[in-house]
């Protein structure tokens, strides 16, 4: 089959874009490279380093593996600062035995507050009218006997004195309503007796208030048994507060033998946020870079090849001046092929060394 303008623009078409991949493959390979060794630069600027710190309270100390990643922490306190540990905790040890003995030493008030609750109880099992009851019914068997000789002593004095069977002050029907009037009676007695209703509704008034006083009596023995309750419990707690002290001085000695490592680990975090910002500058610029890189990337020989193929009157000039060259005739597909090779041969992607064409030459004749 005659080799023709087309057939060889095909060709060298197929070869450009051969050409032309490799090239962008090798591209994107050293792009890629590139961002990697950027994130890599990026994340060693972003890795925390903590500073060892050393003061009069104490010295840091901070352990690493051979990667350069932390794996330990830790703190020194200097001897006169365990010193005075070594006292406080001889101290609490004290301080909590006594602590122990607490309930023991208040048990009388929670005792108190106990009987106060039953006798509270006692008194609050009755009604305010049950209480009034009762001591109107105790002070009436008080007075009785008294009650008794007066009247006595009135009776007698109205028989001597010839007036026992006296009787005045009746009344007749009252106008209005026309009910009995009032009866007639002995002066004497009836003074007496209503000196004693009087009296009575005394007592009666003083019952009222006696049952409201049992009352509030009784609630205030709860609160007083509480009140002692409470200060039993403040008691036993309160115990524990020297306790609670020597232990916190000891937790305040060794909050300061630990400055040092907060301040170091500090010093690490904003070393390792200013090293993360940088570290991001360093890969955006890194990434920047590499795709710079990678779409400038230019093959000459691709686009050569490429051009010629998609040009017919390169392709007609140099079909006509490879025929001029073997006699004028026809270039076989032996011919093209062995051109092609050569011509992959001159960048280094043929099977022959780099520059060797004068055996493939020779193969392409009449």
């Amino acid at each position: 089959m005659p080799v023709t303008a087309a057939l060889i623009g095909g060709g060298a078409s197929l070869l450009g874009g051969i050409l032309g991949g490799n090239a962008a493959s090798r591209a994107a390979q050293k792009s890629a490279d590139a961002q990697i060794q950027a994130a890599r630069i990026a994340a060693d600027a972003a890795r925390f380093r903590p500073v060892g710190v050393t003061s009069r309270f104490g010295t840091s100390r901070f352990g690493f593996d051979p990667s350069g990643n932390l794996i330990s922490a830790g703190y020194e306190l200097p001897s006169w600062l365990t010193g005075y540990q070594d006292r406080l905790q001889a101290l609490t040890e004290q301080r909590l035995s006594e602590a122990e003995m607490a309930p023991e030493a208040y048990a009388p008030l929670r005792r108190a507050s106990e009987q106060l609750f039953q006798l509270g109880g006692q008194y609050l099992a009755q009604t305010p009218e049950q209480v009034a009851q009762k001591y109107m019914q105790s002070q009436l068997d008080l007075l009785a006997p008294g009650r008794e000789r007066q009247l006595a002593q009135l009776q007698n004095q109205l028989y001597q004195t010839g007036r026992s069977g006296l009787s005045v002050g009746a009344t007749g029907l009252r106008p209005g309503s026309g009910g009995v009037g009032l009866r007639a009676a002995n002066p004497e007695m009836e003074a007496y007796y209503n000196a004693l209703a009087q009296q009575d509704a005394a007592l009666a008034a003083q019952a009222q208030q006696e049952g409201q006083r049992q009352l509030a009596f009784g609630t205030g023995l709860f609160g007083q048994g509480a009140g002692l309750l409470g200060g039993y419990e403040s008691g036993v707690t309160g115990a524990l507060s020297p306790f609670t002290t020597t232990l916190g001085g000891i937790s305040t000695l060794e909050s300061l033998g630990q400055q040092p490592l907060d301040i170091g680990a500090q010093l690490g975090g904003r070393a390792a946020t200013a090293g993360a910002n940088a570290g991001q500058s360093l890969l955006q610029g890194g990434i920047s870079a590499a795709r710079t890189r990678q779409a400038g990337t230019f093959d000459p020989w691709s686009m050569a090849l490429a051009g010629f193929g998609n040009s017919p009157s390169m392709q007609n000039a140099f079909t006509s001046g490879i025929s001029n060259l073997f006699g004028g005739r026809q270039l076989t597909p032996a011919d093209t092929s062995n051109l092609a090779a050569w011509q992959a041969n001159q960048q280094g992607y043929g099977g022959l060394p780099f520059g060797q064409s004068p055996s493939v030459w020779g193969e392409i004749g009449p």
